[in-house]
């Protein structure tokens, strides 16, 4: 597989799609072959902001079991090395995983073949979308520089230190119910960070003789989002976006990485009525040099491992899906 790119935000109107769009095809031109997916379910529109018809079966096609495979679904988006596969919202219910779809296409994702599989996941951090942003411990985030969308940036950011604190442990495990009591309990601004917390919990687990908490500690410590400011006006600006990191290193102890500052440009609505990224129509535009930016940090970072997490119940459905590809039955 190539290196996986799950692209989030804390709330919709920020641009998060359309950096998206932008990032495929800036990446595509640098001779990189990009599948773009999107992970947007229930308001997937992906396909819009690359001019490609909203005809093709996409990734509803796994969720209602009429495909087996995400790489059958790849369709050309007509730029050349980028390819695309669709969010679906010709099918009800597509927004709704349950855990076995969602770890089927965690797996598919894994093996598409690319230089580069970007993720263009929902608004938001319910967990689905959290769980598959926390697929690489360097996903992106993109923001916009207002204090509405730089504080729901944070709580995105939070949502997944929680969560990759909890997937660290097996389900019904003593450490499970300190980690949701200490997020339940805790005052924003007071006490402990997460990072401390988790050393703490560490410390616990290794004198009984575990080793899951120094897991915890370790993959926590590598989480360090890239964060993208999208839509920007100046340096008032620049000092809002400012904040996130603030804000992260305070609660969280978890650090960032800016990767573009990205001007407000007037051709951005432009080229999404006209269903074609600006990185192709106008490549010398001020949005798509900062997109540009961004692409140059991500070309030149090396691939980060994926986090070993644990999903509730994945050795039974491990075993089950073990079971089908065993006995020759169709996948489930």
């Amino acid at each position: 597989m190539g290196v996986l790119i799950p692209i989030g935000s804390g709330k919709g109107g920020v641009g998060k799609t359309v950096f998206t769009a932008n990032l495929g095809a800036v990446l595509a031109s640098y001779g990189k072959t990009v599948v773009l997916v999107d992970l947007d379910l229930g308001g997937a529109n992906l396909h819009t902001c690359l001019g490609v018809r909203n005809k093709h079966p996409g990734v509803g096609s796994i969720v209602w079991k009429k495909e087996k495979r995400l790489e059958n679904l790849v369709v050309p988006t007509g730029i050349d090395r980028l390819f695309l596969v669709p969010g679906d919202n010709l099918l009800p219910g597509t927004a709704n995983l349950d855990f076995f779809t969602k770890r089927r296409i965690m797996k598919e994702l894994l093996e598409l073949t690319a230089d580069y599989v970007l993720l263009d996941l929902g608004a938001g951090a319910s967990y689905n979308v959290i769980d598959f942003w926390l697929m690489a411990p360097d996903s992106v985030v993109v923001t916009a520089p207002e204090i509405p969308a730089v504080l729901n940036a944070y709580s995105f950011l939070k949502t997944a230190a929680f969560r990759l604190l909890f997937r660290s442990f097996g389900k019904g495990s003593a450490e499970r119910e300190r980690i949701v009591e200490f997020v339940v309990n805790r005052t924003e601004g007071q006490g402990d960070t997460f990072l401390a917390f988790a050393e703490g919990l560490a410390r616990e687990d290794a004198e009984r003789g575990g080793t899951k908490g120094a897991k915890a500690l370790e993959e926590l410590g590598r989480l360090r989002p890239r964060v993208v400011v999208n839509m920007g006006n100046g340096q008032d600006d620049a000092t809002i976006a400012q904040r996130l990191r603030e804000i992260s290193a305070r609660n969280l102890g978890i650090g960032m990485e800016y990767i573009s500052y990205i001007m407000r440009d007037p051709y951005v609505s432009a080229s999404v009525s006209d269903r074609a990224p600006l990185a192709v129509t106008a490549p010398e535009a001020s949005f798509v040099r900062g997109v540009r930016a961004a692409a140059d940090r991500i070309a030149r970072a090396p691939s980060a491992p994926a986090p070993g997490l644990e999903l509730d119940d994945e050795d039974l459905f491990s075993m089950i899906e073990k079971a089908f590809d065993e006995d020759g039955s169709p996948t489930l």
